[in-house]
């Protein structure tokens, strides 16, 4: 099976916890580096995060970039306890790793990368587009390096999930959002249609939970705070995909039933539809005919349901123990 070099971009919290762990489980990337941003935590709760999460999965080899704290507009608005808890991996206490961050930025990663594998290296992006829109402007050329780039982000005919029509991480930095989705580059685009139609329910955090792996069990453990939030959106105790099922979509482990190629703006305004993502979706009626110069692929629904693929992967990856029993890699958990 091929594998491919992938980048990742992320403002580590639960989701973005299944998303790494997923990547690390794919044989389809080799994951070169990870930058953090300012979401779900700050950059720099992000970035502890996913160093301790990678000592925890034993790949603590791969570098970890502290990323923007603030987006090109404004300032970090404090992230969403509420959501994956104060330290973002709800309230779940992992050994800390003895790694330092890299000696460079979120976004001289990304151009590093992509000068060291150019036409091959994969970007996948599940926070805010803060560092990527960064990279750009430190190589305006980016687009003409990287393969392909996977945005967990947006709404296209879903409500938003921060105001009634924008998603999370395109509307904590919508100027970012903008100057990455016109750029030059073949973009997929996982929007809320399809990651909340993708539910992980509770019988599948009870199979992370009875893992004798380390990581399957502190993700279970991650997840009983999520599952809480998501209980006053869907009614019962589970929780939606956002950040892992980008994931599979860009290693090409699952495949998009509706995902049609059309253009996408992004609304800078400072009234109520700040941070949409307006798709250019009217051609649903003839079945999307092509549109001249689009290049953003909308995933609007998955050709088979999600969770139980995730499960698995995980499962078959980190079922043996890496660094010991769970008991010793989590603090207070």
């Amino acid at each position: 099976m091929t594998s491919f070099p992938f980048y990742l971009d992320c403002d580590t919290g639960i989701d973005d916890a299944l998303a790494l762990a997923y990547l690390l489980a794919s044989p389809q990337a080799d994951v070169r580096g990870i930058g953090a941003v300012s979401g779900n935590v700050s950059a720099a709760v992000g970035a502890r995060n996913s160093l301790d999460l990678l000592e925890l999965a034993g790949h603590a080899h791969i570098p970890v970039a502290l990323g923007a704290h603030d987006p090109l507009a404004g300032s970090f608005g404090g992230g969403a306890p509420w959501v994956h808890g104060a330290n973002g991996i709800g309230e779940v206490s992992l050994a800390a790793s003895s790694v330092s961050l890299a000696p460079e930025t979120a976004a001289e990663m990304l151009v590093r990368l992509a000068h060291e594998h150019p036409g091959t290296l994969r970007v996948l992006a599940i926070g805010p587009l803060t560092n990527i829109a960064e990279a750009l402007g430190l190589e305006p050329s980016l687009p003409e390096l990287v393969a392909e780039i996977t945005i967990m982000g947006g709404a296209a005919l879903a409500p938003g999930n921060l105001t009634p029509v924008a998603e999370a991480n395109i509307a904590n930095d919508p100027e970012a959002a903008a100057v990455v989705l016109s750029a030059g580059w073949n973009v997929t685009l996982v929007p809320l249609d399809v990651t909340m139609t993708n539910v992980l329910e509770e019988n599948h955090r009870q199979e992370l939970l009875a893992s004798s792996g380390a990581v399957p069990r502190a993700l279970g453990e991650m997840l009983g705070y999520y599952f809480r939030f998501y209980e006053g959106i869907f009614g019962r105790a589970c929780s939606a995909m956002h950040d892992p099922l980008a994931a599979a979509l860009a290693v090409g482990a699952v495949t998009a039933a509706v995902a049609p190629v059309v253009h996408v703006d992004v609304d800078t305004t400072s009234g109520p539809g700040r941070g949409q993502t307006v798709c250019d979706l009217r051609g649903l009626y003839m079945d999307y005919p092509e549109q001249p110069g689009a290049r953003c692929r909308v995933v609007l629904s998955l050709e088979d349901d999600f969770a139980p693929h995730l499960v698995e992967r995980l499962l078959n990856y980190f079922e043996i123990p890496v660094v010991g029993p769970v008991e010793t890699a989590l603090v207070g958990g």
